[in-house]
């Protein structure tokens, strides 16, 4: 296939993949721009979605789009074309995350769906749900924690699975960090801004689909009645009529996600390789949610590292395992966040 190939279907069906991305809040703090003259995309930053209270200085922003970078890249590659991505290429438009030339595959490149490849992501794209439901107790095999760590590698990040104690001590963060949000006004405003409560029943879910974002409370998942899963709870302080209370798993297993330096690029990075491990955990039977609450705490994100290594700044709390897959968030519709210009 040659790039110049690319009808605007095609351009608007890989778009469409990138926008199945996760982001926080479900905010979709993402457009794209596809320039025909160059053949190009770009991905660039809505900074009207963005979250003043929990995220003020963009970071989580910059992660969310970059897991729907990666799955736009996905999507080439899974088309037949080796994606080419250039980070933060303009100083002068900080909303201009990234540009992604397809081009034409080269042997052994990502292009391929082969082992390895992207393009055999392609399948757990729309399958990849956060789950915010209780998970078993049945062990991650060694093999398949080393997989996902490799593949966060490969995009420039690095994933770790804390020993038992520095696993106690993350647990420790995100605990302190869930107490304080229910109390923080700033939290509250936030959720106020991004959850849609009664949207339990299915004529509920319709409405919250044509709001096209936010976290609907179908989606917010059961009460903890026990276990340390580090999962959010939506609700905040509220209380939600007919939700029920659960047993989650008492020995979660959680991962940290890193990258040496904490720029906007490497919040970029961070994003691509979250997505690239959940999109490989999703092929190999695994559920996962993303648990932010400690990194968006400064005086906690810092105490998050393996305290013997030190190595990284952490970007995200991964809860990992096996379990029913979570229910699908409302997406905007891809006419409101692609440009196709001439």
């Amino acid at each position: 296939m040659s790039t110049g190939e690319l009808s605007d279907e095609r351009v608007t069906a890989a778009v469409r993949d990138a926008t199945a991305a996760p982001s926080m809040h479900n905010t979709q703090p993402w457009r794209f721009r596809y320039l025909r003259s160059e053949g190009v995309f770009q991905v660039r930053a809505d900074f009207g979605r963005a979250l003043p209270h929990a995220d003020p200085d963009g970071r989580a922003l910059h992660i969310s789009c970059g897991a729907a970078l990666l799955n736009l890249r996905v999507a080439l590659a899974h088309r037949g074309l080796r994606p080419v991505a250039r980070l933060l290429p303009d100083p002068g438009d900080p909303a201009l995350l990234a540009v992604v030339r397809p081009s034409r595959p080269e042997d052994g490149g990502e292009g391929g769906g082969g082992e390895g490849g992207l393009g055999a992501l392609h399948p757990a794209v729309h399958r990849r749900h956060t789950s915010r439901l209780p998970f078993t107790e049945t062990e991650i095999p060694q093999a398949l924690r080393t997989a996902l760590s490799d593949a966060a590698r490969r995009e420039g990040a690095l994933l770790d699975f804390p020993g038992p104690s520095h696993l106690r001590w993350v647990l420790q963060l995100v605990e302190e960090a869930e107490a304080r949000n229910r109390t923080d006004r700033g939290e509250a405003e936030d959720l106020a801004r991004w959850t849609r409560a009664g949207t339990a029943g299915t004529s509920d879910a319709a409405g919250a689909a044509a709001a096209g974002d936010g976290i609907p409370e179908y989606a917010f998942g059961p009460r903890r009645f026990d276990g340390r899963a580090p999962v959010r709870d939506f609700a905040g302080t509220g209380r939600v009529s007919g939700r029920r209370a659960a047993t989650f798993e008492r020995h979660p297993q959680v991962a940290l996600l890193s990258t040496v330096k904490d720029r906007p690029e490497d919040w970029l990075r961070a994003g691509q390789a979250m997505e690239r491990v959940l999109l490989l955990a999703t092929l190999e039977g695994l559920v996962g949610s993303p648990a932010t609450q400690p990194v968006e705490w400064p005086d906690l994100r810092w105490p998050l590292r393996d305290p013997v290594s030190g190595r990284g700044q952490v970007q995200t709390v991964l809860r990992l395992g096996y379990g029913p897959s979570g229910p699908g968030t409302p997406r905007r519709p891809t006419g409101e966040v692609l440009d196709i210009r001439p």
